[in-house]
């Protein structure tokens, strides 16, 4: 079973899974995104559009609603053609997906996570939580 099949709670053992610490009070989106060109590299760029939209929301999601420390870390699965993205903080709120509303300038984000990903879910945690998304990525080479 690859890191990203085990979920969230591989991400513990750091099996597989690349990490990046998110600052408090500098919400730098683009320094994650290029964090992930980085590890993600070899995907083409239309898998690689949507895992970058998938983080860029959750990582907003925590600038936003979340406490610190809190972290991003992505697995990729060759075998199985996804790419696994994880958020987490130290916040016990848990995010609620919300209908999207045109008129509104906010509150995309999980929308988004949504229906980019073949899965995505939270988990609670005894100090905060994971918020876990599933990108399908036929492409990884």
């Amino acid at each position: 079973m690859t890191p990203v099949e085990r979920g969230p709670a591989a991400t513990d053992a750091g099996e597989g899974w690349s990490t990046f610490e998110l600052v408090s009070g500098v919400p730098d989106i683009a320094k994650v995104r290029r964090w992930a060109r980085s590890v993600l590299s070899d995907l083409l760029e239309d898998d690689l559009v949507d895992v970058l939209l998938v983080l860029s929301e959750l990582a907003s999601n925590v600038f936003d609603h979340a406490r610190f420390p809190a972290r991003l870390k992505l697995c990729r699965s060759t075998d199985l053609g996804v790419v696994g993205i994880v958020a987490e903080d130290s916040s016990p709120a848990l995010p609620r997906l919300q209908p999207s509303n045109p008129d509104s300038a906010r509150s995309r984000g999980l929308v988004i996570v949504e229906q980019l990903s073949a899965r995505w879910g939270v988990v609670q945690r005894l100090m905060g939580k994971y918020v876990w998304a599933i990108v399908a990525c036929p492409a990884v080479s």
